[in-house]
């Protein structure tokens, strides 16, 4: 069981990236799917939710408006769309399978003018 992210890098604030969620030895459409961010010497943040089928998404407040969560099941990638990125946005992104002990290595974005 893999989950592999990509995408991330420096950018300026104001900036946008595309993250990118690759699931690999389990059936990624079976699951609800989340990303989550940790700053160093801060505590893990729930980022963005999506139901299994896309069908619905919830997320915190910080990055409402902000970011988009989206999936692919056919091509077993969850995205996370990041726009208008702020020097707080700054962290280890990862993703998880909810419900299970599935989870990546992370991809760090960096905001920095």
């Amino acid at each position: 069981v893999h989950l592999v992210e990509s995408g991330g890098g420096l950018v300026q604030p104001g900036g946008s990236l595309k993250l990118s969620c690759l699931a690999s030895g389990f059936t990624l459409s079976n699951y609800n799917m989340r990303w989550y961010r940790q700053a160093p010497g801060k505590e893990r943040e729930r980022v963005a939710d999506i139901t299994s089928g896309g069908g619905s998404t919830n997320y915190a407040d910080s990055v409402k408006g902000r970011f988009t969560i989206s999936r692919d099941n056919a091509k077993k990638t969850v995205y996370l769309q990041m726009n208008s990125l702020k020097l707080e946005d700054t962290a280890l992104y990862y993703c998880v399978a909810i419900g299970s002990s599935y989870r990546g290595q992370g991809t760090q974005v960096t905001v920095s003018s």
